[in-house]
């Protein structure tokens, strides 16, 4: 199962967007330890699907997390995985069967699973290809007949008030990025600008798609005041639906800001800022909020899986697909 291949991805999905690298994969490995204090609550519809699941049921869990539902049905067999390094190391610790890996490209044969779930993964993908993908992996890797739950962060927030301290993107990507790494969005003025952090491999040789796209973009937030001024009352759906893509703030407390180094090297490079008011370090994360039928969208064009169930739940969106 270490072994990784590629299931039929064209280059342009399979290359993480700088997004994802600099504003997902970056923060959650800075933020790790304290990310996982903070997830331990099971949501009841996540157990109540892995409690459904057969005696025996091998259960594979894309985006893991801290792990938290692995082994949750100890009549099941679980195997996780996450893009984050450090999030699959405290998943190891516990003693947990994980690995690091793609939710684009998952190092599972073909039909290997009973069921597979994918909770709160795929709103931190940034295009519509990506995210069509990583459905079409979480049903690669199931038996026919096997069962794939997926949640996704909603636009319909059910507390309102959240929305006002999340910084919208300037309007939704294209469905395609500019080049194989960079989603298509406006210039901020020079003295906002992000500073790019270069990517890295193990050898420490700077990626080949960050050399060729070097000032491929840049982000532009838009005016909160069309959230803030707007009467919640009043808050009109339309309204509430015209943006999709936000940064979500994440408050990494000073002391716990010490564990490693990383948030000193983020905040050097302008990754993160400080908020010495509350104590914290700040980290945006890019989320892609989805909007009511989306999800349905997404799986319409997958031919050997249908949908079995839709709901809404804890300000999430969610469908349990079957695989024919």
């Amino acid at each position: 199962m270490s072994e990784v291949h590629d299931h039929g991805c064209s280059p342009s999905v399979q290359l993480t967007p700088e997004i994802e690298r600099k504003y997902v994969h970056r923060v959650y490995d800075a933020i790790a330890p304290h990310f996982s204090s903070t997830r331990f609550a099971k949501w009841p519809k996540v157990a109540q699907f892995l409690n459904s699941l057969t005696p025996g049921s091998v259960v594979l869990d894309a985006g893991c997390g801290n792990g938290k539902y692995l082994g949750f049905n100890p009549n099941c067999f679980y195997i996780g995985c996450d893009i984050s390094a450090p999030l699959i190391n405290i998943c190891a610790e516990r003693e947990h069967e994980v690995m690091v890996a793609d939710a684009v490209n998952l190092p599972y044969r073909t039909g290997f699973g009973d069921a597979a779930i994918s909770i709160a993964v795929l709103h931190h993908l940034s295009t519509d290809s990506r995210r069509r993908k990583a459905i079409e992996e979480l049903v690669r890797v199931v038996r026919k007949g096997g069962l794939v739950l997926v949640t996704v962060w909603a636009v319909e927030q059910e507390d309102k008030s959240l929305l006002t301290k999340w910084t919208p993107l300037s309007h939704r990507y294209d469905e395609e990025w500019i080049g194989p790494s960079s989603p298509r969005v406006r210039s901020l003025p020079a003295s906002n600008s992000l500073e790019r952090i270069p990517e890295s491999d193990e050898n420490g040789c700077q990626g080949v798609n960050q050399l060729k796209h070097e000032s491929v973009w840049n982000l532009e937030p838009c005016k909160k005041k069309t959230l803030v001024e707007d009467d919640p009352t009043n808050h009109k759906k339309n309204d509430l639906q015209s943006h999709q893509e936000y940064f979500v703030p994440w408050h990494l407390p000073y002391h716990r800001a010490e564990v490693t180094g990383a948030s000193a090297i983020a905040l050097e490079n302008g990754l993160a800022k400080k908020d010495d008011k509350k104590g914290t370090v700040v980290y945006n994360r890019y989320y892609h909020v989805f909007i009511e039928g989306e999800l349905e969208r997404l799986v319409s064009g997958i031919d050997n899986a249908f949908v079995v169930e839709r709901f809404f739940d804890k300000s999430n969106w969610c469908i349990i697909l079957q695989k024919t």
